[in-house]
């Protein structure tokens, strides 16, 4: 694996370590609250980064990955936690699922990063694109949560 890929993989479990630190100390009531003047909550927040990184994988490659169809009405672009039900994960099973997804991608996607395809509206070819795409995606999500935290302790 080329040095900038071992980089990349690295920031992702980095990045992805800091969000799980900053979770650390929310309760699953606070990771359900929707503080006002937000469309979401913590645990919509967690569901939707672990979802971005396979959906543009998928947009890219045009194959299905892991993540189970019923994530994308909970979970998917323009939903809210009114979309939720009884099956949507709960926040420790969102977690487990943050933590071992950076070495999933590596173990799934590592050699391909940099195999070309048709490319997305954004102009993204490769996996490695989308991956770095996803690391800016992610820090948007990680100030909401931030910020969701701030409403909370107010």
């Amino acid at each position: 694996m080329k040095r900038r890929h071992e980089v990349l993989f690295h920031q992702l479990e980095s990045y992805r370590s800091e969000i799980l630190e900053v979770l650390e100390n929310v309760t699953v009531a606070e990771a359900d609250i929707i503080p006002r003047g937000f469309n979401n909550n913590i645990r919509w927040n967690l569901g939707h980064i672990y979802l971005d990184q396979y959906l543009w994988i998928e947009a890219i490659t045009k194959v299905k990955t892991v993540v189970p169809e019923q994530f994308h009405a909970w979970f998917g672009f323009g939903t809210s936690p009114e979309n939720f039900t009884a099956d949507t994960p709960t926040l420790a099973e969102l977690k487990q699922l943050l933590r071992q997804q950076p070495a999933e991608l590596k173990k799934t996607y590592g050699q391909q990063l940099e195999d070309e395809f048709s490319p997305t509206e954004m102009g993204m070819h490769t996996i490695e694109q989308v991956l770095i795409r996803t690391i800016f995606h992610e820090g948007m999500h990680l100030q909401a949560i931030l910020d969701i935290k701030k409403c909370l302790s107010a």
